[in-house]
């Protein structure tokens, strides 16, 4: 359902793939929480360029992970959002809440840059 990788040191990606709904939420929270909590990295891109779809229960996990991110003291970033998923991040205002980059290699452009500042 999703992998995970190090891009360097201080950044970590999750790759979820699919359809993330009620039906699988809690094997996605678990394991968004788990990446953020016990990952080593400040800084975590969620890559949802494999996702077909997300439902509330979905939005819900990511935000607790924003959160959770918040909390530690950490960043949580999304990047990769196919058009039917970005509207349903447009319709709620997670758009707003949340850094949101077109593709995987913006974040890291992005990265770079604040990392050379």
């Amino acid at each position: 359902m999703m992998g995970s990788q190090l891009i360097n040191l201080s950044v970590a990606v999750l790759e979820p793939t699919g359809y993330i709904t009620a039906a699988n939420i809690d094997d996605f929270q678990e394991k968004l929480t788990n990446f953020v909590r016990n990952n080593p990295s400040r800084d975590y891109l969620v890559d949802m360029h494999q996702v077909e779809f997300i439902d509330s229960a979905g939005l819900m996990a990511i935000v607790s992970a924003f959160r959770l991110a918040q909390r530690l003291n950490k960043k949580l970033s999304v990047c990769s959002l196919s058009p039917s998923v970005r509207i349903i991040f447009e319709l709620t205002q997670l758009d707003r809440a949340l850094e949101i980059y077109e593709s995987r290699q913006t974040y890291e452009a992005s990265f770079n840059e604040t990392v050379a500042a």
